[in-house]
């Protein structure tokens, strides 16, 4: 049964078909075209293929290329990179400052706190 339907599929990529476009008001024939269904398909892939393509292109040789994550120059690492540090670098002295005003509230209300000597504000011991 199976092998029937795939001579009867095979046989069918032959047929040939008849595609007419006409005009709906005075029914005159624009267009007709007379293709196989493997003409049709061989049709469809090749406009796939080529709006992949076009996609491509687009993207590798415009300024899109850059809203991709990770693609960029290399100035822009070393740029990453650096900014990064400095945004440790701030986020450690906000919270030394923090604590800072803490000990300062602290010490204005008059609330005694013990001190803790065994580390210092960046983990290590002394």
């Amino acid at each position: 049964m199976a092998v029937s339907k795939q001579k009867n599929s095979l046989r069918n990529l032959h047929h040939r078909y008849r595609l007419t476009i006409m005009n709906e008001d005075s029914f005159e024939e624009v267009a007709a075209f007379s293709m196989t269904r493997r003409t049709v398909t061989f049709i469809i892939s090749f406009l796939f293929v080529m709006l992949i393509g076009l996609t491509i292109i687009l993207i590798a040789f415009s300024p899109l290329k850059y809203y991709i994550p990770g693609y960029g120059s290399s100035g822009n690492q070393t740029e990453y990179s650096t900014l990064k540090q400095k945004t440790d670098s701030l986020e450690n002295v906000l919270r030394m400052q923090q604590q800072y005003t803490e000990g300062i509230k602290s010490v204005l209300k008059g609330v005694e706190q013990p001190l803790d000597t065994s580390l210092d504000n960046t983990g290590n011991s002394y």
